[in-house]
């Protein structure tokens, strides 16, 4: 185990880790325990009581966060024609079709955050599972990235649109902003994000749901908020 800094160590002190916070206080002790130099990213971090290896136990979604992400987000959107200019005109920062699949897989090009595709580009974009899929940037229409609707979806991306999605260990990691939005801005994120997943919740999940929830800064401590005070 590597040893932490002081300013881990100073953080650390300022709550208790076996503690479980209500939100409002968590939120607060986030901005108090992050540390670094640069504007950290906060990151919710929930484990949930289902089993994601069953499709009918998967929980997977996007919202767009009320007060954004804090962070610019440079989207590629594969389409043609009008479609294409939609997206022009919408603010993309990369269009294109074949052309760009190809530079993904020669040059291995991957200035880009998120991958917008209409449907009908998806035989173009699917080729492209085994390179975007590990990404976690494979479109999908659950999370509104496959769509004819690109300018919707550009301007939900750029307004701080996040995507929740179960790993292998069924736990869902998602930024909810940056640590200089403060204690309120960071909690009406918090909340919505928390909303979506437990309306998210599948039909046949048994059990505790929000096993446990915990919220920390890019260079900070876990801090542990209450999941049974999560009530929507």
């Amino acid at each position: 185990m590597p040893k932490r800094g002081k300013k881990y160590q100073d953080a650390v002190k300022l709550y208790d880790k076996q503690e479980q916070y209500d939100i409002p206080e968590a939120m607060d002790l986030l901005t108090k325990t992050g540390s670094a130099k640069f504007d950290e990213t906060v990151e919710a971090h929930i484990r949930l009581g289902v089993d994601g290896r069953h499709a009918d136990q998967q929980v997977r979604g996007a919202i767009v966060l009320p007060n954004g992400t804090g962070k610019t987000v440079k989207a590629l959107v594969f389409a043609k024609g009008p479609k294409a200019q939609e997206a022009q005109d919408a603010g993309a920062d990369y269009v294109g079709a074949e052309e760009m699949a190809e530079k993904i897989q020669k040059e291995n090009w991957f200035d880009f955050d998120v991958v917008i595709a209409t449907p009908d580009m998806m035989g173009v974009v699917g080729r492209l599972g085994k390179i975007l899929g590990p990404k976690g940037l494979m479109p999908n229409p659950k999370s509104g990235t496959v769509t004819m609707d690109v300018a919707k979806a550009l301007e939900d991306i750029k307004a701080g649109k996040v995507e929740y999605r179960l790993d292998k260990t069924n736990i869902i990691h998602t930024p909810i902003g940056k640590k200089s939005f403060g204690a309120e801005k960071l909690q009406a994120n918090f909340v919505a994000l928390m909303e979506a997943i437990v309306k998210a919740k599948p039909a046949s999940a048994k059990g505790q749901y929000l096993k446990s929830v915990v919220v920390s800064t890019t260079m900070g401590p876990g801090i542990k908020v209450n999941p049974t005070k999560i009530t929507f």
